[in-house]
């Protein structure tokens, strides 16, 4: 008997919203279906997915690597919608729905979000009368299990749960990282959900890679803990270690990722005590880390009307790391190629605006502008 809904799960998801590309940028159906060969032979059955994942390539990507290959029952998906993204009225919002539907040919969905709500849009899911929409598709059978993703603050979120006591589960931005980051407050949201009788999956459980690639004091602190494990492992291990978890979500990219997962999530054992003290002093480590924390997501660059690749630019800052200068400004002019410079920015806000993470993407790209276009 589960103590809380999907107790049982296994703790490892698939989320579909970094899947490995071809050359043309286009999904690479065929590395994505061994992924998913190795997944479900290894006991795994949870996929998620997102209307706005890959301008919808994801949900298509989920039809022909999973749902054309395994029986229905075998593997549960999950997939979201976008009031804010996407739509522009409650017609088009609600259409989302149908369509991935259509683009997933799954006939109906396990689990169902509406799509990463934060102060500046969680209204909207009222406006278009979103709430009472897939509590009638769940009616119908064609939603087994609805709840919300959430980019925002604790008070919001008990605001929520407080006026929408029916839904299922709510996805959460956990991570060591994050943890106590006055920016997320993971630990705070996850206690929210739990006092509600909330289940929890987590997205981002390392951060969009940063926690698979950290500073080098973050990286000799756990490798000196144990050689053999991997660095992702221990992000994905410790938000799986948490209570009222259903699964963790994540983003794999490619082959070796995956098999990294399944080694030591096929059979997931929780921290120790003697582990999770070992995160405490990565997370203390990680307090000096000054790195941008963006999870490369993208929901910035949809609306910039200067086109600027903000993530791949934070990204090349980030990889910097004592690099040599020339480097960077190398690297930076790749990046920018074709598209907006960060001294292109016109600070019209709409990055900061739809970005989960609350990051100061203005003044960072400031810094950007010093860091890579002044000689």
């Amino acid at each position: 008997m589960e103590r809380y809904f999907g107790e049982n799960t296994p703790k490892l998801g698939f989320g579909l919203m970094r899947l490995p590309k071809l050359s043309n940028g286009r999904i690479d159906i065929e590395q994505t279906k061994e992924m998913v060969d190795l997944f479900m032979d290894a006991g795994l059955t949870y996929f998620d997915t997102a209307y706005v994942y890959d301008g919808g390539e994801s949900e298509k990507a989920a039809k022909a690597a999973l749902v054309d290959r395994y029986p229905r029952e075998s593997y549960t998906l999950c997939t979201k919608l976008c009031a804010w993204m996407g739509a522009h009225d409650e017609k088009s919002a609600k259409q989302q729905f149908y369509t991935s539907l259509e683009r997933t040919g799954a006939g109906y969905f396990d689990y169902y979000l509406l799509h990463a709500l934060q102060r500046n849009n969680y209204e909207i899911y009222d406006k278009y009368h979103i709430w009472d929409f897939v509590k009638e598709q769940k009616e119908k059978g064609l939603i087994k299990h609805y709840g919300f993703s959430f980019h925002a603050d604790p008070a919001l979120l008990e605001e929520l749960l407080t006026a929408h006591p029916d839904v299922d589960f709510v996805q959460l931005q956990i991570n060591y990282a994050d943890w106590e980051n006055p920016g997320v407050l993971s630990r705070e949201c996850w206690e929210i959900a739990r006092r509600h009788g909330k289940s929890i999956t987590v997205m981002e459980p390392v951060k969009g890679g940063a926690l698979a690639d950290p500073v080098s004091e973050v990286q000799e602190i756990l490798k000196s803990a144990d050689r053999n494990a991997s660095v992702a492992s221990w992000a994905i291990r410790f938000a799986a270690s948490l209570d009222g978890i259903i699964t963790v979500l994540s983003g794999m990219s490619n082959i070796e990722q995956m098999k990294d997962n399944i080694s030591y999530m096929k059979n997931f054992i929780p921290l120790s005590e003697a582990e999770q003290s070992i995160i405490r002093r990565a997370q203390i480590a990680l307090n000096g880390d000054k790195s941008v924390p963006c999870t490369a997501c993208h929901y910035c660059t949809d609306g910039c009307p200067m086109n600027i690749p903000i993530p791949e630019i934070f990204s090349v800052k980030n990889r910097q790391r004592g690099n040599a200068a020339f480097r960077g400004r190398r690297e930076y002019t790749i990046a920018t190629e074709g598209r907006g410079k960060a001294s292109d920015c016109i600070e019209c806000g709409q990055c900061e605006n739809a970005c989960p993470q609350q990051i100061d993407v203005i003044t960072r790209l400031k810094t950007c502008v010093e860091q890579f276009e002044r000689e």
